[in-house]
């Protein structure tokens, strides 16, 4: 008896191996498509790279866009090969849920959503990026791209903890790319996901524009708690106008949005 557990032990082993090098193998393959994607298929180019900090925290605020959020990956991937600094991203837990991405993500710097935003990070004086739109800024119809949503003020109260500065981020290209033209309700309910939306399968060969701004920084953390809330909006209110602007201004860089 004793015989068959120990095969059984070392047949779990191999199994848990083969498990680790076929995710190993996934995440390495997932990092040179990412990479291809960013050289090659988006031909992307990055501005105002000199905007973010060489050192200290700062919460960074891009729009989002897109029918399945690859700007967040690129973005990541951007700041990791230009600049060396880990891009931490709060993602929603269905994101850690899918094979190989899942885990790739986190590796790379994505941590689980919670309300304080990465706040942690702030503190060890690292990169926090959000994406204030959430979800609904994924579910814009593909007339309405490049409108941003209303952002949640939740990334703003965090700067204002940390005192960290507010660095807005426009990503052109990505609408394009995996333009939403509907969505399936029935297998998002199947998936558990948010929305299963109709576009491409693999994304269009759009140009990509990742535009860095002027940091926006944090004012003084107020006393009170009315002062804070209201000081939060403000901050909130200038970092979407700051992006916006930043998204009209690189929208009228492209001469087509294919070339």
């Amino acid at each position: 008896m004793s015989d068959v557990i120990e095969v059984l032990d070392a047949a779990g082993v191999e199994l848990r191996n083969v498990k680790r090098l076929l995710g190993d193998s996934g995440e390495v393959a997932w990092g040179r498509l990412l990479d291809w994607l960013v050289d090659d298929w988006f031909r992307l180019d990055v501005l105002g790279l000199e905007n973010i900090p060489a050192d200290g925290p700062a919460v960074v605020v891009a729009n989002h866009s897109g029918a399945w959020g690859l700007d967040a990956f690129v973005l990541q991937r951007v700041f990791a090969r230009t600049i060396h600094r880990p891009l931490h991203v709060p993602a929603a837990p269905v994101l850690f849920r899918v094979p190989v991405i899942g885990s790739y993500a986190r590796k790379k710097g994505a941590i689980p959503l919670d309300p304080l935003l990465g706040l942690e990070h702030l503190n060890a004086g690292e990169l926090v990026g959000v994406f204030p739109e959430g979800i609904s800024g994924l579910e814009k119809p593909f007339r309405k791209r490049y409108r941003l949503r209303p952002f949640s003020p939740g990334f703003a109260v965090t700067a204002l903890r940390a005192g960290a500065p507010v660095v807005p981020v426009s990503v052109i290209g990505a609408e394009e790319a995996c333009p939403r033209m509907g969505e399936i309700p029935a297998l998002a309910r199947l998936f558990g996901l948010p929305f299963f939306p109709i576009t491409p399968l693999f994304p269009l060969p759009s140009k990509w524009i990742v535009t860095v701004g002027e940091p926006i920084p944090a004012p003084p953390r107020p006393e009170s708690f009315a002062e804070r809330s209201a000081a939060a909006r403000q901050l909130c209110a200038d970092s979407r106008a700051a992006v916006q602007a930043l998204v009209d201004r690189e929208r009228r860089r492209r001469d087509t949005p294919f070339w």
